[in-house]
């Protein structure tokens, strides 16, 4: 079974995120959820990324990193959103890292390195007509990802909604995020 660390999104540690954890953990997966956003949740997303920015989106990562520096090294990082940027910045620079799971966002690989590691697997999910993901250029970094990767898979799902793996967010598409965790359940049981 793998140890999965995951960042929350911009709304920051909802019921939704803790639920989706949940669910790995009764798939026997270990699993982390720290709250970058200490103790606060935002009613809209909006009002989270303005937090986000007036911390800092460095201080966001910067609390993801610490978060791993008390961990094993052997972690599968997974990120909803805004959390893809520790996420993503952990499995591409720190030693160790079994795997990545980046959810309805990716950043271009060269803003963390030089190129993604060759013994870090890694998924990326996201909605076709997002406007986030697909309207700001994440689904252009995931496809150059997919490119350039050894093993890398890039999974596009019907509709237009950002967050929609949040079963607490009217956001959320069951469909879509049922389908979704278990592609992520089916990429955690091959993690050795």
């Amino acid at each position: 079974m793998a140890e999965v660390l995951v960042f929350h999104h911009g709304h920051g540690l909802t019921a939704g995120v803790r639920e989706f954890a949940e669910q790995l953990r009764r798939a026997g997966h270990t699993v982390h959820v720290p709250d970058l956003f200490e103790g606060q949740v935002f009613d809209s997303l909006e009002e989270g990324i303005d937090y986000a920015e007036r911390i800092g989106f460095g201080t966001v990562i910067a609390r993801g990193i610490a978060v791993a520096e008390g961990l094993s090294a052997e972690l599968v990082y997974l990120g909803f959103s805004l959390g893809v940027l520790p996420a993503q910045k952990l499995a591409q620079t720190r030693p160790g890292a079994k795997g990545a799971l980046l959810l309805e966002a990716c950043v271009p690989v060269s803003e963390f390195g030089a190129a993604w590691p060759t013994d870090v697997p890694v998924q990326v999910h996201g909605m076709d007509a997002d406007p986030f993901f697909s309207g700001e250029g994440d689904v252009d970094a995931a496809r150059a990802l997919v490119d350039t990767a050894a093993d890398a898979e890039l999974f596009l799902y019907s509709g237009d909604r950002h967050l929609f793996t949040d079963s607490s967010l009217p956001s959320h598409d069951k469909h879509a995020a049922t389908q979704a965790t278990q592609r992520v359940l089916s990429f955690l049981d091959r993690i050795k």
